[in-house]
């Protein structure tokens, strides 16, 4: 019997899942695909472009979305868009004109690893590129895709609204039988399936296993130049904490930090819910968990789009601890070409600056419900065992050891604890 070549892999191969620019590990996505052998359907695409919000729900609807296309059985996928928001007032999330993927991530690295795992899935630039659709149909806006929520194709008994799917093992199915029930579906006849917006916490990841979960994500690399860009922060902020390193004597020995700058998420913007941690919460607990780092941090970057309470923090943390606060803008002040290419990104855009500088800092504090902060932890945490990373400890008092949440861990979904089992880092 011949063996698929995604059966053939390294058990971990070195590689670091968890660096911005990480290689995509096609086999476990390959291994999916092939299990979804007898069920792909010709004229079948999904579109995965109702996400909104910043990275972290963007990035996990679009992920979202197509694991249930694949589930479906989908044959084709319009190119995701991306939904942004008004940048004069953040909150406002939906009435910004929607741009091309390559907004936030490399298309061709997409394109490639997605064929490479699934060749099943044909990838269209845009809707009127579908093959089979009636053009003039198309021009007069009467193509509409078929809206549909995953969870409503199974009895979800009394569980919360929040609550993730139970029933995504009989997703593809149930679907199938209701769509193609509906009428014919083939490649002259095709049936575009959109996601209503809201789905991007509704899949349990860990249904495709712990490799699976570690190497999906790897599909959405940041574009070039903000890749780019974010390195060039983080040599920055590495020589700025190099001139003072701490170092501390402990039982003869010397202990160095080793990138020399902890990471600091402080989330507090005016599109932050009102019950999550206040200023004060989070910096209390990020300056306590800083104090008891081995050695003690001198240098955090911070990562926040609030200037003012940027300000108040670093005035808070250097009286107290000596830490010294630095962001973004502040790094690229000595350098004006650097500069100059920050302030022409957006404010989402901007923020994956923060993230990959983020994701290379020593030590990382964040909070708990953000998804911003979620996805920075757990991609950290793959640091250590890679594909099979077992689950990050919710609400652990340590952290992973490169990692700590501030935030409420008491109740499943008031809590919005239920990310953590639908988030692909």
């Amino acid at each position: 019997m011949l063996t698929p070549d995604y059966a053939y892999h390294p058990v971990n191969n070195g590689v670091d899942l968890s660096t911005p620019d990480a290689p995509f590990v096609a086999w476990p996505l390959a291994r999916v695909c092939s299990e979804t052998k007898n069920i792909w359907t010709p004229g079948l695409v999904f579109v995965c472009d109702n996400n909104s919000g910043g990275i972290g729900n963007i990035r996990n609807f679009i992920l979202t979305c197509l694991r249930y296309a694949i589930e479906a059985g989908a044959t084709g996928l319009v190119m995701p868009t991306i939904q942004t928001r008004n940048q004069e007032k953040l909150a406002d999330l939906f009435r910004a004109p929607k741009l091309p993927f390559s907004y936030f991530f490399d298309e061709g690295h997409f394109r490639q690893s997605l064929v490479s795992a699934c060749p099943q899935i044909s990838i269209y630039d845009e809707v009127a590129k579908v093959p089979g659709l009636n053009v003039h149909d198309n021009q007069m806006g009467k193509i509409r895709p078929e809206q549909i929520t995953p969870d409503h194709f199974g009895h979800r008994g009394g569980c919360d609204a929040k609550d993730l799917n139970r029933h995504v093992g009989l997703f593809g199915e149930r679907f199938r039988q209701k769509t193609l029930s509906e009428g014919p579906v083939s490649e002259t006849n095709p049936k575009l399936v959109r996601m209503n917006w809201g789905v991007q916490w509704d899949y349990p990841v860990y249904k495709d296993g712990p490799e699976f979960v570690a190497a999906y994500g790897g599909l959405l690399r940041f574009r070039g130049d903000i890749l780019d860009l974010g390195r060039k922060t983080v040599e920055a902020m590495e020589r700025m904490a190099a001139d003072s390193k701490a170092e501390v004597e402990t039982e003869n020995k010397v202990e160095t930090r080793g990138s020399g700058f902890i990471g600091v998420h402080l989330r507090t913007e005016n599109d932050a819910l009102s019950n999550w941690p206040s200023f004060e919460e989070q910096t209390t607990s990020y300056l306590a968990r800083a104090s008891s780092l081995n050695p003690p941090p001198r240098y955090a970057y911070l990562a926040t789009g609030n200037t003012t309470e940027a300000a108040k923090f670093a005035m808070r943390a250097l009286s107290q601890q000596s830490l010294h606060i630095v962001t973004k803008h502040e790094l690229m002040s000595d350098f004006p070409e650097l500069l100059s290419q920050l302030n022409s990104l957006s404010w989402d855009q901007q923020a994956l600056v923060d993230f990959i500088v983020l994701l290379q800092a020593e030590y990382f504090l964040g909070v708990s419900p953000s998804s911003f902060s979620m996805n920075v932890a757990l991609k950290r945490h793959l640091k250590g065992e890679g594909l099979y990373a077992r689950p990050w400890k919710v609400g652990s008092s340590e952290g992973d050891g490169r990692s700590w949440l501030s935030g409420k861990y008491e109740d499943y979904w008031e809590d919005w604890l239920f990310m953590y089992d639908s988030l692909w880092p």
